[in-house]
This record gives structure tokens, sequence and C-alpha cells, in this order.
């Protein structure tokens, strides 16, 4: 099961952290894990193209497990941010908390 782990301070996005793995499907033809892999590195890719917000991100074998801000966000990442998590919570709705489940 992949858990991602979503703090927030005042109101505004902080970490997000990514453990696990799916195992609706083999390696490779996972659905789930794929959905994820997508949504959370458009989003990463996003921030980082039409944002001036700063943050680290901690990558290991080129999957994303966490990243955190490192000063408050703007608008527009916080815009990016509802959209990432509106999309990973329609996947925990499509599939079940037995593929993955959202801690925010």
């Amino acid at each position: 099961m992949i858990q991602i782990k979503v703090i927030r301070e005042k109101g505004r996005y902080k970490t997000f952290t990514i453990k696990g793995h799916a195992g609706y499907a083999d390696p490779g033809e996972d659905i789930v894990c794929a959905a994820v892999s997508a949504l959370v590195i458009n989003t990463i890719n996003s921030i980082e193209k039409f944002t001036e917000d700063a943050f680290t991100c901690d990558c290991r074998d080129g999957v994303v497990e966490s990243w955190e801000f490192t000063s408050e966000i703007s608008a527009e990442t916080e815009l990016l941010m509802d959209s990432l998590m509106l999309g990973l919570s329609d996947v925990q709705k499509a599939y079940g908390e037995k593929y993955l489940v959202l801690h925010c």
C-alpha cells in the first residue's frame, strides 16, 4: 500500500511524504503506482516551472519520497497542491484504501 502524509502549518502545505508500493499489480504494470507517480511528478515540475516557491526534494532511485517547502508558498503552489490532493483522493476512491491511504 502507498501511504501519503501531508503536513500543513497555519493552513499552508509544508511537507509531503510518500512511502510504500500499491501492490495492485506486478511492478511495471501497476496502474495505481503509475497514477500516483504521474500526479506527484507533474506537481513538482509545475511548481518548479510556474512558481518561485522554494522546496527541497528527497528522491531515491528516481522515485520521489518527500518534499518540504522552505518558505511560505504562493497561491499558485497552494492551487497546484490542492489539485494534487484532488487527484490522489480520486485514485484512492477508485481503487480503495487497500492500495492508497492519504493522511492529511
